[in-house]
């Protein structure tokens, strides 16, 4: 109820109560009551949809919420962890989540992943004594620690709170919502001037008099449905797109994400499974061993418990992971150490009874132990096969095979042979291809932007069919290189379909760059480092597994492993745009269609209609409309946006040409008794016909409720209107208008409205009228596209050539946050908000000057991790 289209609504409820009193009448309390029922079941049913729109984000939020095992009063229990206060002892084990900052008292062979902190794929060994970052996850071992930050202090909470905060009820869409009602306003103040001009001073009309028919523009020209419809249609958007476990922190987010050119994506954990596989196609073999027999034999030199992920992978390559030990026994196990660089099993072969020896490891440490076949020939072989992996960024694990004359595993055996080359990378997810395919169909374009090293990303873009013109980041800070094609970074940065090695301060140049170019950009993390690329995107999307600092930044958090979820999303967003769209159209129509009709009746004929039969049609057609929520419509094969100008033109076509369906129809049955003569009716005075008759306001209100409804069904059409079938709510809705539209013509008889009810011959000339008025709005339409709406899009498409040359940007919004609008029309869902923040999740936005320290503090630590455990890139 807060905004100027309502605000336009209680105005008129007021003159209903107080200035229409007056001149021995009372006041208008059937107007004012009617009003005020408007208004409440707009606002019911706003509320209703997004209650249950709420519960649906709600249930899918509670399932992020972090849980953790804590120790308390010398007892063991698991809690949420948002309520671990510094002190407290928790213990984490494979696969847990580090709930809290903590140093550790106790750990048992830890390795942990913190690729959200430092960007490195591979996790990192922990001792007792060591610092555990919240939102970390553990890979290998169990341990326990004592919590010494939780919250807002904890190294992921500093980075969402030094990208501060933000609101959700702002942006793109409440811009056009501005504008839209202006357009309405506007319109109905030109003429509510007009008739007080023509009205009081040229036909010298009583002051109560001349205040109904100002009161029927106002009423019937104010599209107050409007804000509900659009919210309603949001947050039926944000429940279906909860089906699709996406989770909508910003409801207006998916509005921009209708029209999102550019996807920027992460590789690991979205694009690929974020899981080190064997590739089998490219295993080189050294021996008279197949690649089979060389993966099971590696498989035997890995750990089948307490793995790292190189053992993990390797074992699960067989298949059955118990094939592992199947078959032999086991003697002696060395697991791997950062001096030797690789592990080694001694074991008895079963069948034969001999003892046998395999290694795998590090190339350069292999080949020294291999004695038996160790060549210079052999050396070059695998040399350029090494080099051969490195540059489709795969990593390299040799393996080494020996057998044993004694019966004494620990003795020396005859000398390694080298037997093989693994290749060892992250493969693409199943439905990744599939789904960059069909986001290019839909005119949206992926870009991978990885922290990983080139040639990595290269590998994955071929193999995604992604294309490999990628580059590293240091391009973004040294411009294209001197013999390139490119004349400036923007050009590049178009071009490129990733970026590898880059930090976030290049996410967000990325992302601040193609927006400055015009484009709408989505942008996908899950990191505490990928925040400030988020929160500037217009669209920020957090995969599944992200941390609470990325969920905060995101305005779509997906809680599903992949990229397909966001293709859904961006399909469904498409479909709601379209859904908005019509609605707009339709909205804009029946005020231009209401105001000027009403305006010529009463200029002409000083026709003076009750403006509480413009309430009910008002009523009927927000019954109907509301269903436009959940209306089948046909989503874009391009991204969406909103051309105003297009939505204008083809309301007045529209609006003007109902507007003479009505006029013509006055008209006949006024100045002719074309009527009375074919079908044998009648009105309740005798000719010459009054103006202002009861049953003529009956004929006019049946006339204007049917037609105005049936617009609908045009406006959501690209075609014909019967050529795209409607829901079934849409349908049943009208149907169900009609009747209640057509029943009231038939038995009202409510002498306060001047109406009175009008003969079956009279209904069925209206529906016949109506019908035969409404079969060419299909032809206004084709007709406004082939000359008005197509002489609009070459002016548009001249001006963007015009900008192109004189290097001027799109007019397109900067960013979410860039994009804030100020204005009253401002969506009030607060069920996300409400939702979000049980469950801890805030809006952030990024400050340029913390994002430098941040990154900056992030890329020393990088470097440390690193420089104290360099073999670990090496295995």
């Amino acid at each position: 109820m807060w905004n100027p289209l309502s605000w336009v609504m209680e105005a008129a409820a007021l003159v209903a109560i107080i200035l229409s009193n007056g001149q021995g009448t009372p006041p208008d309390w059937e107007d004012f009551v009617g009003i005020i029922t408007l208004l409440f079941i707009n606002s019911a049913i706003g509320f209703y949809e997004e209650h249950n729109a709420g519960n649906a984000v709600k249930a899918l939020m509670d399932s992020l919420a972090p849980k953790a095992k804590v120790k308390r009063a010398g007892q063991w229990s698991e809690v949420e962890s948002s309520i671990l206060v510094p002190g407290d002892m928790i213990s984490f084990k494979i696969g847990d989540i580090v709930p809290a900052d903590c140093r550790l008292t106790e750990a048992i062979n830890v390795s942990i992943d913190q690729a959200a902190l430092t960007g490195e794929s591979l996790p990192q060994a922990k001792k007792a004594g060591d610092q555990c970052f919240s939102g970390s996850t553990c890979k290998q071992g169990e341990a326990e620690g004592v919590v010494i930050s939780t919250g807002a202090n904890t190294f992921f909470g500093r980075a969402a709170s030094l990208v501060g905060q933000d609101d959700d009820s702002t942006g793109h869409l409440q811009k056009i919502l501005a504008q839209i009602g202006s357009f309405c306003l506007i319109t109905i103040g030109i003429f509510v001037l007009a008739e007080i001009f023509c009205l009081y001073a040229g036909f010298r009309y009583q002051y109560r008099r001349g205040l109904n028919n100002i009161l029927v523009l106002l009423i019937g020209g104010i599209p107050i449905a409007m804000p509900t419809v659009l919210s309603v249609t949001l947050a039926v958007g944000a429940q279906q797109l909860a089906k699709y476990k996406a989770i909508v922190t910003r409801i207006t987010a998916i509005e921009e994400l209708a029209g999102v050119t550019i996807l920027c994506s992460d590789k690991t954990g979205t694009l690929t499974t974020n899981k080190l596989t064997i590739d089998r196609s490219t295993i080189k073999t050294y021996a008279h061993f197949s690649a089979d027999e060389i993966i099971l034999l590696a498989a035997y030199a890995s750990r089948t418990e307490n793995q790292d992920a190189i053992d993990r992978c390797i074992v699960e390559a067989l298949g059955d992971t118990a094939r592992a030990r199947a078959g032999i026994k086991l003697l002696d196990f060395k697991p791997f150490n950062p001096v030797d660089k690789r592990t080694e099993i001694t074991y008895r072969e079963e069948s034969s009874g001999k003892l046998k020896r395999v290694t795998k490891g590090m190339t350069g440490i292999v080949i020294e132990l291999c004695t038996r076949n160790k060549t210079d020939e052999l050396e070059n072989t695998l040399e350029h096969d090494v080099e051969e992996y490195a540059s489709r960024g795969l990593r390299a694990l040799a393996v080494a095979y020996e057998e044993l004359d004694s019966d004494n595993f620990e003795a020396e055996g005859h000398g390694f042979e080298l037997i093989g080359l693994l290749a060892i990378f992250d493969p693409p997810r199943d439905d990744t291809k599939q789904t960059i395919d069909d986001a290019i169909a839909l005119g949206v374009r992926v870009k991978m932007v990885t922290g990983d090293q080139l040639a990595i990303a290269k590998e994955t873009g071929r193999r995604l069919g992604l294309g490999d013109h990628m580059y590293p980041a240091k391009v973004l800070k040294e411009g294209p290189p001197p013999n390139s094609n490119f004349r400036d970074l923007d050009e590049m940065i178009i071009d490129a379909d990733g970026f590898a090695g880059v930090f976030p301060e290049h996410k967000y140049e990325i992302v601040k760059r193609l927006q400055g170019m015009g484009h709408l950009c989505a942008m996908t993390g899950d990191g505490a480092n990928d925040a400030p690329a988020l929160s500037r995107a217009n669209v920020g999307i957090a995969v599944e597994g992200a941390t609470d600092a990325a969920r905060g930044a995101a305005d779509i958090v997906l809680t599903e492993p992949g990229l397909s979820t966001i293709v859904h999303a961006i399909r469904q967003a498409r479909i709601i745009f379209q859904r908005m769209r019509n609605y707009s159209i339709y909205a804009c129509s029946v005020t231009i269609r209401i105001v000027v009709c009403f305006s010529i009746l009463a200029f002409t004929y000083k026709f003076d209609f009750p403006p509480f039969m413009v309430l009910v049609i008002a009523l009927l057609n927000d019954g109907t409309i509301m269903t436009l929520s959940l209306d089948r419509v046909l989503p874009s094969m391009t991204p969406d946006s909103w051309d105003l100008t297009e939505i204008f033109a083809y309301a007045i076509a529209y609006g003007l040409y109902l507007t003479g369906s009505t006029v013509a129809l006055v008209v006949i049955i006024v100045q002719t008794d074309f009527f009375q003569r074919k079908f044998g009716v009648a009105l309740s005075t005798p000719p010459p016909i009054n103006k202002n008759d009861p049953q003529l306001h009956m004929i006019t209100y049946l006339q204007v409720a049917i037609i105005s409804q049936a617009l609908i069904f045009t406006t959501r059409a690209h075609s014909f209107f019967f050529m795209e079938r409607p829901s079934f709510a849409l349908f049943a809705a009208f149907c169900l208008a009609q009747l209640v539209s057509s029943i009231i013509a038939a038995y009202a008889d409510w002498g306060f409205t001047q109406i009175h009810s009008i003969s079956g011959g009279w209904i069925g000339i209206v529906w016949v009228w109506n019908i035969v008025w409404f079969i060419p709005l299909d032809w206004i339409k084709f007709g406004m596209r082939a000359t008005v709406i197509k002489w609009l899009r070459a002016r548009h498409e001249r001006a963007l050539a015009t900008d192109v040359v004189a290097g001027v940007t799109l007019g397109r919004s900067k960013s979410r946050v860039g994009s804030i609008h100020e204005s009253l029309y401002e969506n009030r869902v607060s069920f996300i908000k409400r939702a979000a923040r049980k469950v801890g999740l805030g809006k952030v936005h990024v400050s340029p000057q913390e994002l430098t320290r941040f990154t900056s503090v992030q890329a020393a630590q990088t470097g440390q991790t690193l420089a104290r455990n360099p073999s670990r890139t090496a295995h």
